[in-house]
């Protein structure tokens, strides 16, 4: 009588989950810099051209009812300036994006806009493109 001394072992082949995890983390990172979570949803006004910019960015927001975010955080528009000068810090090379509702009135727009001139700061309003 033979005797057999090997026996059968079942395995699970794993060579391929590293591969599968990398592919997973990398859509994970590219999923999540394309979400801004300082963002308030809005209508913002079209525009035909568009500039993308990947520098560090301040968001303020304006809401139909006038109610002023600086990064999702209400501030009143008399304390606006001053939050925003100690957001930005010493190094002035922040850029503010403004949004604003396309049915708002320009001069609440200008109003913001004074507080960027007076103190020598980027804004840009941000828009939807209207393609």
């Amino acid at each position: 009588m033979v005797k057999r001394n090997k026996r059968f072992h079942a395995e699970v082949a794993t060579s391929s989950l590293s591969d599968i995890m990398f592919f997973l983390l990398l859509f994970f990172l590219i999923i999540s810099t394309l979400a801004n979570p300082n963002v308030i949803k809005m209508t913002l006004p079209k525009s035909k051209t568009s500039e993308k910019t990947n520098k560090q960015l301040i968001s303020l927001s304006i809401t139909e009812d006038k109610r002023y975010y600086l990064d999702k955080e209400e501030i009143a528009f008399a304390d606006l300036e001053t939050t925003l000068l100690s957001k930005m810090g010493a190094s002035k090379d922040q850029t503010v994006v403004v949004r604003i509702p396309f049915n708002l009135q320009v001069q609440d727009l200008v109003d913001v806009l004074q507080i960027g001139v007076k103190n020598k700061l980027k804004f840009v309003i941000a828009t939807n493109n209207s393609k």
